[in-house]
Protein backbone atom coordinates (compact mmCIF):
# COMPACT_ATOMS: atom_id res chain seq x y z
CA UNK A 1 0.00 0.00 0.00
CA UNK A 2 3.06 2.91 0.61
CA UNK A 3 4.21 1.59 -2.65
CA UNK A 4 1.05 3.52 -3.96
CA UNK A 5 2.54 6.65 -2.87
CA UNK A 6 4.82 8.08 -6.07
CA UNK A 7 6.56 10.62 -4.25
CA UNK A 8 10.36 9.64 -3.56
CA UNK A 9 11.50 8.15 -0.73
CA UNK A 10 12.05 10.79 2.23
CA UNK A 11 15.29 8.93 3.51
CA UNK A 12 17.77 11.26 5.21
CA UNK A 13 15.40 13.16 7.39
CA UNK A 14 16.59 14.08 10.51
CA UNK A 15 14.48 12.61 13.72
CA UNK A 16 13.32 16.11 14.41
CA UNK A 17 13.37 18.15 17.94
CA UNK A 18 15.09 15.27 19.79
CA UNK A 19 15.94 17.16 23.13
CA UNK A 20 12.20 18.55 23.17
CA UNK A 21 11.41 15.16 22.52
CA UNK A 22 12.99 13.53 25.46
CA UNK A 23 11.23 16.21 27.77
CA UNK A 24 7.90 15.23 26.29
CA UNK A 25 8.57 11.53 27.13
CA UNK A 26 9.51 12.32 30.53
CA UNK A 27 6.13 14.46 30.50
CA UNK A 28 4.01 11.55 29.16
CA UNK A 29 5.76 8.99 31.41
CA UNK A 30 5.07 10.89 35.02
CA UNK A 31 1.73 12.90 34.00
CA UNK A 32 0.04 11.05 31.30
CA UNK A 33 0.41 7.26 32.13
CA UNK A 34 -0.82 6.95 35.25
CA UNK A 35 -4.11 8.28 34.38
CA UNK A 36 -4.15 6.60 30.72
CA UNK A 37 -7.04 3.91 32.44
CA UNK A 38 -9.12 6.89 33.90
CA UNK A 39 -8.95 8.66 30.73
CA UNK A 40 -10.59 5.66 28.85
CA UNK A 41 -12.52 4.15 31.38
CA UNK A 42 -13.80 7.19 33.14
CA UNK A 43 -13.67 9.63 30.44
CA UNK A 44 -11.01 12.11 32.37
CA UNK A 45 -9.71 14.72 30.17
CA UNK A 46 -5.63 15.40 30.77
CA UNK A 47 -6.30 19.34 30.49
CA UNK A 48 -3.04 20.03 32.85
CA UNK A 49 -0.90 17.30 30.77
CA UNK A 50 -2.05 19.41 27.51
CA UNK A 51 -1.34 22.37 28.84
CA UNK A 52 1.91 20.96 29.94
CA UNK A 53 2.89 19.93 27.00
CA UNK A 54 1.99 23.26 25.48
CA UNK A 55 4.28 24.93 27.67
CA UNK A 56 7.64 22.16 26.09
CA UNK A 57 6.07 23.49 22.81
CA UNK A 58 4.53 20.16 21.74
CA UNK A 59 2.02 22.71 19.95
CA UNK A 60 4.23 25.12 18.37
CA UNK A 61 6.79 23.27 16.05
CA UNK A 62 4.37 23.52 12.86
CA UNK A 63 4.15 27.17 13.52
CA UNK A 64 6.56 29.23 11.62
CA UNK A 65 5.63 32.47 13.60
CA UNK A 66 5.71 31.19 17.24
CA UNK A 67 9.30 29.75 16.85
CA UNK A 68 12.51 31.78 17.44
CA UNK A 69 13.77 30.24 14.23
CA UNK A 70 10.69 31.03 11.93
CA UNK A 71 10.62 27.75 10.38
CA UNK A 72 8.00 25.09 9.82
CA UNK A 73 8.65 22.06 11.88
CA UNK A 74 5.79 19.91 10.60
CA UNK A 75 7.11 16.07 11.07
CA UNK A 76 7.98 17.93 14.68
CA UNK A 77 4.54 18.26 15.33
CA UNK A 78 3.33 14.87 14.25
CA UNK A 79 6.41 13.12 15.88
CA UNK A 80 5.41 14.90 19.53
CA UNK A 81 1.83 13.57 18.56
CA UNK A 82 2.67 10.21 18.23
CA UNK A 83 4.80 10.04 21.21
CA UNK A 84 1.44 11.07 23.35
CA UNK A 85 -0.69 8.67 21.24
CA UNK A 86 1.85 5.40 21.87
CA UNK A 87 0.50 5.89 25.77
CA UNK A 88 -2.98 7.43 25.28
CA UNK A 89 -4.38 8.06 21.51
CA UNK A 90 -7.61 9.86 23.77
CA UNK A 91 -5.07 12.68 24.42
CA UNK A 92 -3.30 12.69 21.37
CA UNK A 93 -6.49 13.48 19.88
CA UNK A 94 -6.91 15.91 21.69
CA UNK A 95 -3.05 17.66 20.68
CA UNK A 96 -4.30 16.78 17.18
CA UNK A 97 -7.55 19.20 17.57
CA UNK A 98 -5.31 21.70 19.35
CA UNK A 99 -2.62 21.48 16.76
CA UNK A 100 -5.27 22.02 13.72
CA UNK A 101 -7.14 24.79 15.79
CA UNK A 102 -3.47 26.46 15.51
CA UNK A 103 -2.77 25.33 12.39
CA UNK A 104 -5.76 27.62 10.93
CA UNK A 105 -4.79 30.85 12.67
CA UNK A 106 -1.58 30.39 11.60
CA UNK A 107 -2.66 30.39 7.79
CA UNK A 108 -5.41 32.83 8.22
CA UNK A 109 -5.74 35.94 7.26
CA UNK A 110 -6.61 37.59 10.85
CA UNK A 111 -3.61 39.79 12.06
CA UNK A 112 -6.17 39.94 15.33
CA UNK A 113 -6.65 35.95 16.10
CA UNK A 114 -2.44 35.67 15.07
CA UNK A 115 -2.01 38.31 17.71
CA UNK A 116 -4.49 37.75 20.30
CA UNK A 117 -4.98 34.14 20.31
CA UNK A 118 -2.31 32.05 18.34
CA UNK A 119 0.43 32.71 20.83
CA UNK A 120 -1.72 31.28 23.61
CA UNK A 121 -2.57 28.56 21.38
CA UNK A 122 1.28 27.45 20.97
CA UNK A 123 1.71 27.24 24.69
CA UNK A 124 -1.44 25.35 25.27
CA UNK A 125 -2.35 28.29 27.73
CA UNK A 126 -5.73 28.23 25.39
CA UNK A 127 -6.99 25.00 24.08
CA UNK A 128 -8.89 24.38 20.89
CA UNK A 129 -10.26 22.21 18.96
CA UNK A 130 -11.86 21.97 14.95
CA UNK A 131 -15.39 22.03 13.68
CA UNK A 132 -14.31 20.39 10.31
CA UNK A 133 -15.92 17.12 10.04
CA UNK A 134 -19.06 18.45 8.71
CA UNK A 135 -17.23 20.84 6.39
CA UNK A 136 -15.19 18.25 4.65
CA UNK A 137 -17.72 15.64 4.40
CA UNK A 138 -19.58 18.59 2.70
CA UNK A 139 -16.47 19.47 0.31
CA UNK A 140 -16.60 15.72 -0.32
CA UNK A 141 -20.40 15.52 -1.32
CA UNK A 142 -21.30 13.67 1.53
CA UNK A 143 -23.81 16.08 3.49
CA UNK A 144 -25.15 19.57 3.56
CA UNK A 145 -23.11 21.89 5.93
CA UNK A 146 -24.61 22.52 9.25
CA UNK A 147 -24.20 26.41 10.17
CA UNK A 148 -25.69 29.22 8.36
CA UNK A 149 -24.82 32.74 8.87
CA UNK A 150 -26.26 36.18 7.90
CA UNK A 151 -24.28 39.41 7.15
CA UNK A 152 -24.41 41.94 9.84
CA UNK A 153 -22.73 44.85 10.82
CA UNK A 154 -19.23 43.90 11.85
CA UNK A 155 -19.23 40.36 11.33
CA UNK A 156 -21.85 37.57 11.00
CA UNK A 157 -24.54 35.57 13.13
CA UNK A 158 -24.48 31.81 12.97
CA UNK A 159 -26.66 29.23 13.50
CA UNK A 160 -27.36 25.37 13.74
CA UNK A 161 -25.45 22.79 15.24
CA UNK A 162 -22.62 20.39 15.01
CA UNK A 163 -23.28 16.70 16.52
CA UNK A 164 -19.75 16.55 17.78
CA UNK A 165 -16.66 18.43 18.30
CA UNK A 166 -13.59 17.65 20.00
CA UNK A 167 -11.43 19.10 22.84
CA UNK A 168 -13.48 21.57 24.22
CA UNK A 169 -14.74 23.67 27.11
CA UNK A 170 -15.94 26.19 27.99
CA UNK A 171 -13.24 28.57 27.73
CA UNK A 172 -11.77 26.97 23.97
CA UNK A 173 -11.54 27.98 20.99
CA UNK A 174 -12.36 25.86 17.54
CA UNK A 175 -12.63 26.91 13.82
CA UNK A 176 -15.99 26.12 12.21
CA UNK A 177 -17.02 26.68 8.51
CA UNK A 178 -20.94 28.71 8.11
CA UNK A 179 -22.88 29.15 4.80
CA UNK A 180 -23.20 32.92 4.35
CA UNK A 181 -27.11 33.21 2.99
CA UNK A 182 -27.17 36.02 0.50
CA UNK A 183 -28.00 36.80 -3.16
CA UNK A 184 -25.01 34.29 -3.83
CA UNK A 185 -24.43 32.27 -0.87
CA UNK A 186 -20.67 31.13 0.16
CA UNK A 187 -18.97 29.57 2.74
CA UNK A 188 -16.14 31.03 5.01
CA UNK A 189 -14.35 30.14 8.00
CA UNK A 190 -14.24 31.50 11.70
CA UNK A 191 -12.57 31.13 14.93
CA UNK A 192 -15.24 30.48 17.64
CA UNK A 193 -14.73 30.92 21.31
CA UNK A 194 -16.98 28.75 23.57
CA UNK A 195 -17.89 31.61 26.01
CA UNK A 196 -19.54 33.67 23.06
CA UNK A 197 -23.14 34.47 23.50
CA UNK A 198 -25.84 32.10 21.83
CA UNK A 199 -23.52 29.24 22.17
CA UNK A 200 -23.62 26.09 24.34
CA UNK A 201 -22.21 23.05 24.63
CA UNK A 202 -24.28 20.15 25.08
CA UNK A 203 -23.38 16.38 26.37
CA UNK A 204 -22.73 13.46 23.19
CA UNK A 205 -23.98 9.96 24.14
CA UNK A 206 -21.47 7.86 25.67
CA UNK A 207 -18.35 6.63 22.91
CA UNK A 208 -16.77 3.10 23.22
CA UNK A 209 -13.46 4.89 23.12
CA UNK A 210 -12.01 8.98 23.29
CA UNK A 211 -14.29 9.51 26.01
CA UNK A 212 -12.32 11.44 27.57
CA UNK A 213 -11.17 13.90 24.47
CA UNK A 214 -14.17 16.59 25.39
CA UNK A 215 -16.39 15.85 23.10
CA UNK A 216 -19.69 17.89 22.43
CA UNK A 217 -22.34 18.91 20.45
CA UNK A 218 -22.48 22.55 19.24
CA UNK A 219 -25.42 24.71 19.05
CA UNK A 220 -25.20 28.20 17.48
CA UNK A 221 -28.09 30.27 18.39
CA UNK A 222 -27.67 33.64 16.33
CA UNK A 223 -24.12 33.94 17.42
CA UNK A 224 -22.30 36.76 16.48
CA UNK A 225 -18.76 36.56 14.84
CA UNK A 226 -16.78 39.61 14.45
CA UNK A 227 -14.85 39.91 11.27
CA UNK A 228 -11.68 40.14 12.97
CA UNK A 229 -12.53 36.21 13.71
CA UNK A 230 -12.96 35.18 10.44
CA UNK A 231 -10.29 32.98 9.21
CA UNK A 232 -10.79 32.76 5.82
CA UNK A 233 -13.16 34.68 3.00
CA UNK A 234 -12.72 33.24 0.44
CA UNK A 235 -12.99 29.67 1.52
CA UNK A 236 -11.50 27.99 -1.49
CA UNK A 237 -7.92 28.89 -1.73
CA UNK A 238 -7.22 28.69 2.03
CA UNK A 239 -9.09 25.21 2.31
CA UNK A 240 -6.94 23.83 -0.52
CA UNK A 241 -3.64 25.39 1.74
CA UNK A 242 -4.66 24.06 4.72
CA UNK A 243 -5.72 20.74 3.73
CA UNK A 244 -2.53 18.97 3.19
CA UNK A 245 -1.12 19.94 6.72
CA UNK A 246 -4.34 19.20 8.33
CA UNK A 247 -4.35 15.40 7.25
CA UNK A 248 -0.52 14.66 8.03
CA UNK A 249 -1.16 15.98 11.87
CA UNK A 250 -3.52 13.09 12.09
CA UNK A 251 -0.74 10.85 11.24
CA UNK A 252 0.53 11.55 15.32
CA UNK A 253 -2.04 9.74 16.06
CA UNK A 254 -1.98 6.43 13.62
CA UNK A 255 1.97 6.47 13.99
CA UNK A 256 2.02 6.57 17.91
CA UNK A 257 -1.17 3.96 18.01
CA UNK A 258 1.02 1.66 15.82
CA UNK A 259 4.33 2.14 18.08
CA UNK A 260 2.14 1.35 21.07
CA UNK A 261 0.46 -1.43 19.71
CA UNK A 262 4.16 -2.78 18.56
CA UNK A 263 4.81 -2.55 22.29
CA UNK A 264 1.89 -4.64 23.79
CA UNK A 265 2.77 -7.27 21.24
CA UNK A 266 7.12 -7.47 22.84
CA UNK A 267 5.78 -7.45 26.07
CA UNK A 268 3.22 -10.45 25.79
CA UNK A 269 6.07 -11.94 23.63
CA UNK A 270 8.65 -11.91 27.40
CA UNK A 271 6.09 -14.84 28.14
CA UNK A 272 4.07 -15.82 24.93
CA UNK A 273 6.97 -16.73 22.24
CA UNK A 274 6.66 -19.92 21.99
CA UNK A 275 3.42 -19.50 20.78
CA UNK A 276 3.22 -15.96 19.49
CA UNK A 277 5.69 -17.23 16.53
CA UNK A 278 2.72 -18.67 15.22
CA UNK A 279 0.79 -15.64 14.65
CA UNK A 280 0.80 -13.95 11.36
CA UNK A 281 2.05 -10.37 12.12
CA UNK A 282 5.47 -10.53 14.01
CA UNK A 283 6.86 -7.66 15.56
CA UNK A 284 9.64 -7.53 13.57
CA UNK A 285 7.09 -7.06 10.80
CA UNK A 286 5.06 -4.45 12.29
CA UNK A 287 8.26 -2.45 12.74
CA UNK A 288 9.24 -2.57 9.19
CA UNK A 289 5.83 -1.50 8.39
CA UNK A 290 6.10 1.66 10.77
CA UNK A 291 9.32 2.33 9.92
CA UNK A 292 8.19 2.79 6.54
CA UNK A 293 5.34 5.04 7.06
CA UNK A 294 7.13 7.16 9.56
CA UNK A 295 9.26 7.55 6.12
CA UNK A 296 6.89 8.50 3.85
CA UNK A 297 4.42 10.96 6.51
CA UNK A 298 8.08 13.23 7.57
CA UNK A 299 8.99 13.21 3.73
CA UNK A 300 5.34 14.40 2.53
CA UNK A 301 5.45 17.02 6.08
CA UNK A 302 8.59 18.35 5.02
CA UNK A 303 7.06 20.67 2.04
CA UNK A 304 2.91 20.63 3.83
CA UNK A 305 2.39 24.36 1.25
CA UNK A 306 2.19 22.30 -1.69
CA UNK A 307 -1.30 22.75 -2.28
CA UNK A 308 -1.58 20.56 -5.67
CA UNK A 309 -4.34 17.77 -6.02
CA UNK A 310 -1.39 15.33 -6.85
CA UNK A 311 0.03 15.91 -3.64
CA UNK A 312 -2.92 15.54 -1.61
CA UNK A 313 -3.40 12.72 -3.50
CA UNK A 314 -0.52 11.48 -2.13
CA UNK A 315 -1.21 12.73 1.47
CA UNK A 316 -4.84 10.96 1.46
CA UNK A 317 -2.86 7.62 0.44
CA UNK A 318 -0.59 7.58 3.40
CA UNK A 319 -4.04 8.83 5.97
CA UNK A 320 -5.36 5.45 4.02
CA UNK A 321 -2.79 3.58 4.96
CA UNK A 322 -2.55 5.21 7.60
CA UNK A 323 -5.97 3.70 9.21
CA UNK A 324 -4.90 -0.06 7.85
CA UNK A 325 -1.63 0.38 9.56
CA UNK A 326 -3.33 1.08 12.62
CA UNK A 327 -6.60 -1.83 12.29
CA UNK A 328 -3.47 -4.23 11.59
CA UNK A 329 -1.34 -3.72 14.69
CA UNK A 330 -3.88 -3.43 17.03
CA UNK A 331 -5.55 -6.52 16.10
CA UNK A 332 -1.57 -7.94 16.18
CA UNK A 333 -1.62 -6.35 19.48
CA UNK A 334 -4.85 -8.10 21.14
CA UNK A 335 -3.77 -11.75 19.87
CA UNK A 336 -0.36 -11.81 20.78
CA UNK A 337 -2.09 -10.51 24.29
CA UNK A 338 -4.81 -13.18 24.31
CA UNK A 339 -6.64 -14.03 27.08
CA UNK A 340 -5.18 -11.01 28.77
CA UNK A 341 -5.83 -8.67 26.49
CA UNK A 342 -9.52 -9.01 26.89
CA UNK A 343 -9.36 -7.64 30.37
CA UNK A 344 -11.11 -3.91 30.66
CA UNK A 345 -7.97 -2.63 32.38
CA UNK A 346 -5.62 -4.14 29.15
CA UNK A 347 -3.91 -1.48 26.65
CA UNK A 348 -4.65 -3.94 24.19
CA UNK A 349 -8.27 -3.94 24.25
CA UNK A 350 -7.89 -0.31 24.17
CA UNK A 351 -6.09 -0.06 21.53
CA UNK A 352 -7.56 -2.15 19.91
CA UNK A 353 -10.93 0.37 20.19
CA UNK A 354 -8.66 3.50 19.63
CA UNK A 355 -7.85 1.73 16.15
CA UNK A 356 -10.96 1.94 15.04
CA UNK A 357 -11.40 5.66 15.56
CA UNK A 358 -8.34 6.19 13.58
CA UNK A 359 -10.35 4.38 10.95
CA UNK A 360 -13.60 6.53 11.31
CA UNK A 361 -12.68 10.01 12.57
CA UNK A 362 -12.94 12.36 9.41
CA UNK A 363 -11.64 11.91 7.18
CA UNK A 364 -12.59 8.14 7.41
CA UNK A 365 -11.62 5.16 5.03
CA UNK A 366 -14.28 5.46 3.24
CA UNK A 367 -14.05 8.68 3.03
CA UNK A 368 -10.61 8.56 1.86
CA UNK A 369 -11.52 6.35 -0.53
CA UNK A 370 -14.25 8.78 -2.35
CA UNK A 371 -11.74 11.43 -2.57
CA UNK A 372 -9.12 9.19 -3.98
CA UNK A 373 -11.03 7.74 -6.49
CA UNK A 374 -12.46 11.73 -7.54
CA UNK A 375 -8.90 13.04 -7.51
CA UNK A 376 -7.20 9.84 -9.68
CA UNK A 377 -10.40 10.26 -11.90
CA UNK A 378 -9.30 13.83 -12.92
Amino acid sequence: MLETINRPSGGGLPMPQSNADAALRELTRTELAPLTARIDREGHYAEEFLREAGALGAFSRHLPSQRPDGQMDLPGAIQAMEIISAECMTTGFSAWCQNACAWYVENSDSDTLKREVLPRLARGEALGGTGLSNPMKWLAGIEDLKLVGERVQGGYVVSGALPWVSNLGPDHYFGAIFRVQGAVERPLMALIHCADPGFRLTTCPTFTALEGSRTYGCHFDRVFVQDAHVLADPLPEYIQRIRPGFVLLQMGMGLGLIDGCIDVMRKSNETLSHVNCYLDDQVGEMEELLADARQACYHLAAEPMDSSDDFFADVLQLRLTGSELALKASQSAMLHAGARGYLASAPAQRKLRESYFVAIVTPAIKHLRKELARLHSH
